[in-house]
């Protein structure tokens, strides 16, 4: 048998003749205390190599050890630990638990629980849990989900509003959101407990029911209760950070918060400034409009002063007041007024802004089930029970059975049997509360087993054709604001180079009509309408061309004459073109390329 290579952090360091009995006595080593307990020592059978880790940097899990299928943590050991007599510590320098990497659990073959313990067995999960992570067994019931869309539930906690420190008063984030009423979850995982949740809440417990509604919740889409909204479901507040100093400048000026005077140069209007207090700040609790000013500021002139007509030399100022972002509007919360690191005087201004629903923002379970809301109806609208419930959400049938999420369906049970139970349920993964428990349940106070029930149309009163699953779910409203994400432009500002509209929100850019986009368009033929995006809407010019030379003339308006740069022709024609396409010849020109362009009759 070929020698097997051996590798310490990814460094060959030699050869070994019997590779089973080395990675055996290393691996017994370190349960016998001999080898530190970090290390990990993996054997792939494929390329007869052994991989020993000693770095730091490698995410590794506690798992209990098994040998000839038996747990090395027996019952006398358990209960050593249950009185204290015996620590986490104990257990690893013991060799009962030990720690594996990545690489070594390929290695290995992990029971659930010590029922299903054979000889092939080499480790036992602590509890089934642990195979999870932090943020993934807060999902409950996630064993019963498909494992793309549980992630996608795991990524969302993230982006889910709450509340995120109880100093949110004191802090001073760019930007930073709450929650007005966030709920605990009626359905947990012991994992919330462990970590607080209850205590920074970041959902709400969401009547839903599964039942498509007039079209308005095709695909993602959700219905949200106009009633509901009302009464402060999903309500959150935003809040944005603006900073100012009164910057020095060489000579010893200095710019100035004030309220502008009229000869200052770039002077917005007095209506501008009445929400402006004397020191050039604005007044606690005063609205700020879309752009409207937040520090009113002067600078001093760029260049030297002018002497005035009196022949006394007199600083011209300039405007330069800080302005709230575009659709950024709301009420001054707080205002901050120290000094920076250099000495210089430094305002902080805190705006917050309700924001209440409305169509096109985003919302999620916690089992990836996202949507955003397509519309928001009146609450006599809404379809209701027997006992007049209406949902605060009406979800769409079809958004379930492709995406797999049997944990979302689970947990409406166990919400709504925990509401009609008043006690919170256990929905710990591997671990939760089985579905018969939660039928049983229901049918204790009088509902089906199966969570569905009668339904009435709102709109016409007629009893709804079939039983309606529906139950209770804990729902969270995510960052993604409409309101921040609306962009439209008609004629803006251009960059100096390209000459084409500027990109992104911010800088009031026009949406990128990109290569696809244009390839969809030349598959249609749509000619014209390929002329007006990429020519109309973008960079348009006229450039004279020489009809000898086929290079772009000059056109000398002091002497009112049009020629050819190279053979002083005046038979030069107006060409219509992309400024893009005028700059990409005269980068070619400085490449030292003589591009040519031939030019016929317009057809």
């Amino acid at each position: 048998m070929e020698k097997a290579k051996v590798y310490i952090n990814g460094r060959l360091i030699g050869f070994h003749q019997s590779s089973d009995k080395l990675v055996k006595d290393l691996k017994q080593s370190r349960r016998d205390g001999k080898i530190e307990s970090g290390v990990n020592i993996a054997f792939n059978e494929e390329t007869n190599e052994i991989y020993i880790n000693t770095d730091s940097g490698r995410v590794q899990r506690p798992v209990i050890v098994v040998e000839n299928g038996k747990s090395k943590l027996s019952d006398e050991t358990l209960a050593k630990v249950k009185s204290g007599k015996l620590g986490w510590k104990d257990l690893i320098d013991k060799g009962i638990i030990e720690y594996l990497d990545a690489e070594e659990e390929e290695n290995a073959l992990v029971a659930l629980s010590e029922e299903e313990l054979t000889a092939e067995h080499t480790h036992l999960e602590i509890d089934a849990i642990g195979m999870l992570s932090v943020i993934s067994s807060m999902i409950p019931y996630i064993q019963h989900d498909m494992a793309g869309k549980a992630l996608h539930g795991a990524k969302m906690f993230k982006q889910a509003l709450g509340i995120s420190g109880i100093n949110f008063k004191l802090r001073t984030d760019t930007e930073s959101y709450l929650l007005h009423y966030p709920q605990k979850n009626i359905v947990k995982t012991k994992t919330m407990d462990l970590i607080g949740l209850d205590k920074r809440p970041q959902s709400q417990n969401f009547v839903v029911a599964i039942l498509p509604y007039y079209g308005f919740n095709v695909l993602d889409a959700l219905v949200l209760n106009k009633g509901a909204v009302e009464r402060g479901l999903g309500r959150s507040g935003y809040y944005r950070m603006y900073e100012a100093t009164q910057q020095r400048y060489p000579g010893g000026q200095k710019d100035k918060f004030e309220i502008p005077d009229e000869d200052t140069v770039g002077y917005l209007g007095e209506d501008a400034y009445k929400n402006i207090g004397e020191d050039g700040i604005v007044n606690i609790e005063s609205y700020v409009g879309d752009k409207g000013i937040i520090i009113g500021r002067t600078s001093p002139p760029r260049f030297l002063e002018e002497i005035s007509e009196f022949g006394i030399v007199k600083e011209k100022r300039r405007e330069s007041s800080m302005l709230a972002r575009r659709g950024k509007e709301g009420w001054v919360d707080q205002v901050m007024i120290t000094e920076s690191e250099d000495g210089n005087k430094l305002a902080k201004i805190k705006v917050r802004s309700e924001t209440i629903p409305e169509v096109g923002d985003k919302f999620s379970s916690r089992h990836g089930q996202k949507g955003i809301i397509g519309a928001i109806i009146p609450e006599e609208d809404m379809p209701f029970t027997e006992d007049g419930i209406k949902p605060d959400l009406i979800l769409n049938p079809h958004s379930i059975p492709s995406r797999m999420t049997v944990g979302h369906l689970l947990e409406m049970l166990a919400g709504k049997a925990s509401s009609l139970e008043g006690e919170t349920i256990d929905g710990t993964p591997f671990n939760s509360e089985p579905q018969a428990q939660l039928e049983e349940m229901m049918k204790k106070h009088g509902f089906r087993g199966d969570g569905k029930e009668v339904f009435y149309d709102g709109i016409s009163g007629e009893k709804l054709e079939g039983e309606i699953f529906n139950g209770i779910v804990s729902y969270r409203r995510l960052f993604h604001l409409v309101s921040h994400k609306m962009q439209a432009r008609s004629r803006g500002p251009v960059q100096i180079l390209t000459r084409q509209p500027t990109e992104g929100k911010e800088k009031e850019g026009g949406l990128r009509f990109g290569e696809m986009e244009t390839e969809t368009l030349v598959g249609h033929g749509a000619a014209m309408l390929l002329q007006e995006k990429l020519i109309e809407d973008s960079d348009r010019v006229v450039q004279l061309v020489c009809e000898k030379c086929g290079v772009i003339a000059v056109e000398d308006n002091i002497r009112k004459r049009k020629f050819c740069p190279i053979c002083d022709s005046s038979k030069v024609y107006p060409v219509e073109m992309s400024y893009g396409f005028k700059l990409l010849l005269d980068e070619l020109k400085a490449l030292g390329v003589m591009p040519k362009l031939n030019i016929g009759d317009k057809v």
